[in-house]
C-alpha cells in the first residue's frame, strides 16, 4: 500500500498514545508473517527448479520411444512389400487358370442355350406347321426368352440365322392364325366342333407374338363383322333418319347374339369394346351424310327421335363399359329452380360436384385431341358420350325454333288466362303466370339437357332469354298509364293516374312477380352454366333479363305513387278553397287533411301487407318526398291566410307531420320506422317553418324567413307576403330592405336558371308554384341524372335499384338537385 494508505492504517490502529503499548507485540507478529512468506517463497523455487529438469528427461525419453517405433514401421513396411510380391509370384498362374475356367463356364451355357435354341425353333417350326396353336404359343415364350440371351451376339452369322428363320416362323403363324379367323362369322364355327377351341388356342399365339399383330388381329375382326352393317344400312330403305334406332338395334342383337362364340377373345382384348367404337364412328359418319343430303329439313319429332335414341345408346355404352356419369341428379337441380327456400347450400354442392365432372370431361377431350388415349381398356380413354349424337348438333335449329314457338305460345296462353290475383291461402304473392311460366321453361331445359348440353343448349338458352323479355313487356303493359308529378316527367309518363284498390293490389302483385322472375332468372342462368359445356358456360348470362324486371319493379312502384298521388288531387284543392283570410277560430283539423287520412288508412294496410319490406321503404320514401314538398308547395296556392288561418293550417301540417309517422305501424312494417320518420320530419318541418314566417310581425318578418330559409329567394319571400295579405306599397318597401340586406344563400335568377342548358324539356309538375324551385331543378336534372346512374349498385343500368340510391341520396341532404327530384 502506498504512504496515505500506510498512514490511514497506522491511525486505525493506534489512535491515541495508550494504544502505542501494543506497537511491540504487532511487531512481532508482523515479522513472523514475512518469515513464513519468505520460506513459502523459497520451497516453491526449489520445486519448479526440481519440476524443470523432471520434465527435460521425461521429453529425451519420448523423442527416444518415437524414434524406436518409426525404425520398426520402417522394418514392419519392409517386410510386407516382400509379402505381396511372394504371393503374387506364387498366385501367377492360378489367375489364368481362374479366368480360363470362366471363359469356358460361359462357352458352354451360350453352346447348351443355343441347342435349346436350335431345338426349340425346330419345334416351334413343327408345330407351327400342324397348327398346334397352344404348344406353339408355350414353345414361343421359351423361344422369345431365349432370343434375349444372344442379343449380344445378333452379329454372330448362326444366331443371324436363326433369328431370320424364328421371324418366318413368327409370319406362318401370323397368317394361320388370320386364315382360321377368317372363317369365324361364316358358319363354319358351328360344323367344326373344334374350330372354337382351335380359334382360342391360336389367341395365346397372338399374345406371345408383338402387341401389333394383336391389334391387327382385332380391327380385322372388327372391320369383317361391320362390313354387313355396312352394306344393310347403306341401301336406300335403312339409310334414312327414322330408321336410326333399327342400327342400334342391330349392333345389340349381333353382340348378343355372339356373346358366347366371341368368349374365345381373351378379355384383356376387349373386342365388344373395340367393335362398338368402330360401330360408332361408322354411324356418325353415316348418320351425318343423311343429314346433311337431306333436301328439305327434317320433321322436329323424327330428328328428335332419332337424337334420343342415339344418346340412350350412348348412354348404354358408357353404363355397360365403363365411364359413366349419372345424369339423374341435373334433373332434380332443375326442378330447384325457382323455389322460395333457401337452396344456396345446394347450388353450392351442386356446383363443386359439376366443376369436378366437367373438369374430367374436359381433360379427356383434350386427350382425344392429341390422340394420347388408350381404347384397349373401356373407360381408359374414350368417352361414348356425344360420339355419334354431336353430328345431329348443326341441324336442330327446328328443335330450337319449335321450342321457342311452344313457349311463346305457351306465354300467351297463361298471360290470356291469368285472373291478375291470388288465390286465397297463398302466401307468396306471385302471379301464377309467372311460376307457370318457368315451369315451362325448366321442362323444355330438362328436355334439352337430355339431349346435349353444347350450342343447341345455348340457344335454348337465348330463347329463355327472349320469352323472359317478352314477359317482362307483358307485366309493364298491364300497368295503368298516365302520371303526373316530376317522377312521371323523368320517366316519360304523361297524365294523372287513376288506381283503384284492385289496381293497387295487382301492382303490387306485379312488383313481386319482377322479382320472382328477377331471382329465377339468375338461378336458371347459374344452373345452365353448370349443366351447359364449360365451353359456352361464359356465354350464359341473364343481366339483361334482370333489367328487363328491374325496370318493371321501378315503373309498377313509381305508377303505384303517382296512383296516390293523383287520389290527392281533391284534396289538395279542397285545401287551397278553405277561406284561410276570413277564419275567426282554430278548431280540430280541416277536412281535406281527414281526407288524406282517410285515403292513406285504405290504402297503406294492404301495399304494407303485399310488398315486401324493401319495395314498401321505397315507396314510403316516395310517398314522403312526393306529399311533403306537395303540400308545402299547395300553401302558396292559398290566396290569403290571416292569422287565425295560419294557425289553423299549422295544426293541419302538424296533423298531416303525425299522419305520415304513423303510416309503418299502419302497414305493420316497423323495421325502417327510425329512418323514415326522420325522413318524414325533415320535410313538414319546411311546411311548418314557412307558416311560422307568416305568422310572424311585419317588422320581424324578413329576419325571421332569412333565419328559417337560408336559401329562400326574393321571389318566395315576396309571395309570402303576398300570403299575409300586405298591400304592394307596404311590400315593396320590405322588399327593399330584404333585397338590401339579401338571402342566407343567393340562388340563381329565374332568368338564369332558364338559360342554362335542358337536357329533356318535360313539363314542370304541378304541384310546384314556385317557378325559381322548378326551374333550379331543370337546370340540374342532367346532374341529378347522371348521379343517380352512379348511385346505383350492380349490374343494372336501369330500374329499381337507381331509385333506390336516389332515394338514399335525398334522405341525407337538406336541398340540391337529388333532393328536388324527390320533394315533387
Amino acid at each position: 500500500m502506498d504512504k496515505s494508505s500506510a498512514l490511514e492504517y497506522i491511525n486505525q490502529m493506534f489512535p491515541t498514545e495508550a494504544s502505542l503499548s501494543g506497537v511491540e507485540p504487532l511487531m512481532q507478529k508482523i515479522h513472523g508473517e514475512i518469515r513464513r512468506v519468505d520460506a513459502s517463497i523459497l520451497s516453491a523455487v526449489r520445486q519448479q527448479s526440481n519440476s524443470g529438469t523432471k520434465a527435460k528427461e521425461d521429453l529425451a525419453d519420448a523423442t527416444r520411444a518415437v524414434e524406436e517405433l518409426s525404425s520398426k514401421i520402417q522394418e514392419i513396411k519392409s517386410k510386407a512389400e516382400q509379402s505381396e510380391a511372394m504371393v503374387q509370384e506364387i498366385c501367377r498362374d492360378i489367375k489364368k487358370l481362374d479366368f480360363a475356367k470362366k471363359n469356358i463356364t460361359t462357352t458352354i451355357t451360350a453352346l447348351h442355350r443355343l441347342t435349346m435354341l436350335v431345338s426349340a425353333v425346330e419345334q416351334l417350326q413343327v408345330m407351327a406347321s400342324k397348327r398346334q396353336y397352344k404348344e406353339a404359343a408355350a414353345q414361343l415364350e421359351a423361344v422369345n426368352q431365349l432370343c434375349n440371351h444372344f442379343e449380344a451376339y445378333r452379329d454372330v452369322p448362326k444366331i443371324m440365322e436363326l433369328r431370320e428363320k424364328l421371324n418366318n416362323i413368327k409370319q406362318v403363324l401370323k397368317s394361320h392364325v388370320f386364315s382360321d379367323f377368317s372363317s369365324l362369322g361364316t358358319g363354319k364355327e358351328t360344323e367344326e366342333t373344334n374350330l372354337l377351341q382351335q380359334l382360342s388356342d391360336s389367341c395365346l399365339v397372338v399374345d406371345a407374338l408383338e402387341s401389333s399383330v394383336r391389334e391387327e388381329l382385332v380391327n380385322n375382326f372388327c372391320s369383317r363383322e361391320l362390313t354387313s352393317y355396312e352394306q344393310i344400312f347403306e341401301g336406300a330403305e335403312l339409310a334414312k333418319l327414322d330408321k336410326t334406332e333399327r342400327r342400334y338395334a342391330w349392333i345389340k342383337r349381333r353382340i348378343r347374339t355372339n356373346e358366347e362364340i366371341w368368349k374365345i377373345f381373351p378379355a384383356s382384348w376387349h373386342v365388344p369394346y373395340r367393335l362398338c367404337i368402330q360401330f360408332c364412328k361408322k354411324t356418325r359418319k353415316q348418320v351425318e351424310s343423311i343429314l346433311v343430303n337431306m333436301k328439305e329439313k327434317p320433321e322436329v319429332a323424327t330428328l328428335l327421335l332419332a337424337l334420343q335414341r342415339t344418346v340412350e345408346f350412348e348412354k348404354e355404352l358408357e353404363k355397360k363399359f365403363g365411364g359413366d356419369v349419372p345424369t339423374s341428379d341435373i334433373g332434380d337441380d332443375i326442378e330447384e329452380i325457382g323455389t322460395w327456400e333457401n337452396n344456396s347450400p345446394n347450388i353450392s354442392k351442386i356446383r363443386k360436384k359439376y366443376e369436378k365432372k366437367f373438369a374430367a370431361g374436359q381433360e379427356s377431350g383434350e386427350n382425344e385431341k392429341t390422340g394420347n388415349k388408350d381404347l384397349s381398356a373401356p373407360g381408359a380413354g374414350f368417352n361414348f358420350r356425344g360420339i355419334i349424337s354431336s353430328c345431329f348438333e348443326p341441324h336442330l335449329t327446328p328443335y330450337i325454333e319449335l321450342e321457342e314457338k311452344t313457349l311463346m305460345e305457351r306465354l300467351e296462353k297463361v298471360v290470356h288466362e291469368e285472373t291478375w290475383d291470388i288465390e286465397d291461402g297463398s302466401q307468396n304473392n306471385v302471379l301464377h303466370s309467372s311460376t307457370q311460366l318457368f315451369s315451362d321453361i325448366k321442362k323444355s331445359l330438362k328436355r334439352c339437357s337430355v339431349l346435349t348440353k353444347n350450342q343447341t343448349l345455348f340457344n335454348l338458352f337465348k330463347v329463355f332469354q327472349r320469352v323472359l323479355k317478352a314477359y317482362a313487356t307483358k307485366l309493364f303493359l298491364k300497368l295503368p298509364k298516365g302520371g303526373t308529378g316530376i317522377v312521371a316527367a323523368a320517366t316519360g309518363m304523361d297524365g294523372q293516374i287513376k288506381v283503384s284498390d284492385r289496381d293497387e293490389r295487382v301492382i303490387c302483385y306485379i312488383v313481386n312477380s319482377a322479382e320472382y322472375c328477377h331471382k329465377t332468372s339468375g338461378e336458371l342462368a347459374e344452373k345452365v352454366s353448370e349443366i351447359i359445356d364449360p365451353h359456352y358456360a361464359e356465354g350464359v348470362d341473364m343481366s339483361e333479363v334482370q333489367d328487363e324486371f328491374s325496370a318493371v319493379i321501378t315503373k309498377s312502384l313509381v305508377t303505384l305513387v303517382l296512383g296516390i298521388e293523383t287520389k290527392f288531387d281533391n284534396e289538395m284543392a279542397a285545401m287551397t278553397r278553405v277561406p284561410w283570410g276570413t277564419l275567426d277560430s282554430v278548431g280540430d283539423q280541416s277536412g281535406y287533411v281527414n281526407g288524406i287520412n282517410t285515403i292513406l288508412s285504405g290504402s297503406i294496410p294492404v301495399l304494407g301487407n303485399l310488398l315486401t319490406p324493401v319495395y314498401f321503404q321505397f315507396f314510403l320514401d316516395k310517398l314522403a318526398s312526393s306529399l311533403g314538398p306537395r303540400f308545402y308547395a299547395n300553401i302558396f296556392r292559398c290566396k290569403q291566410l290571416s292569422e287565425t288561418g295560419a294557425q289553423q293550417m299549422l295544426l293541419d301540417t302538424q296533423a298531416m307531420k303525425t299522419i305520415l309517422l304513423e303510416i309503418p305501424s299502419l302497414a305493420r312494417q316497423t323495421s325502417t320506422a327510425a329512418s323514415y320518420s326522420k325522413f318524414v320530419s325533415r320535410e313538414m318541418s319546411r311546411a311548418e317553418a314557412l307558416l311560422k314566417v307568416i305568422l310572424s310581425p311585419i317588422d320581424s318578418v324578413a329576419d325571421t324567413y332569412r333565419a328559417l330559409f337560408p336559401e329562400g329567394t326574393p321571389m318566395e319571400f315576396q309571395r309570402i307576403l303576398e300570403l299575409k295579405g300586405l298591400k304592394k306599397a307596404d311590400q315593396q318597401s320590405i322588399l327593399d330592405d330584404f333585397n338590401k340586406h339579401g338571402p342566407g344563400l343567393t340562388q340563381p335568377s329565374v332568368s338564369t336558371a332558364m338559360r342554362q342548358p335542358v337536357p329533356t324539356t318535360p313539363a314542370p309538375p304541378m304541384a310546384i308554384t314556385n317557378q325559381a324551385t322548378a326551374a333550379g331543378f331543370i337546370a340540374n336534372s342532367e346532374d341529378v341524372l347522371t348521379r343517380a346512374a352512379a348511385l346505383g349498385r350492380g349490374a343494372a343500368t336501369t330500374g329499381f335499384k337507381k331509385f333506390i340510391a336516389l332515394t338514399e341520396a335525398a334522405k341525407d341532404r337538406k336541398d340540391g338537385p337529388l333532393r328536388r327530384l324527390f320533394n315533387a
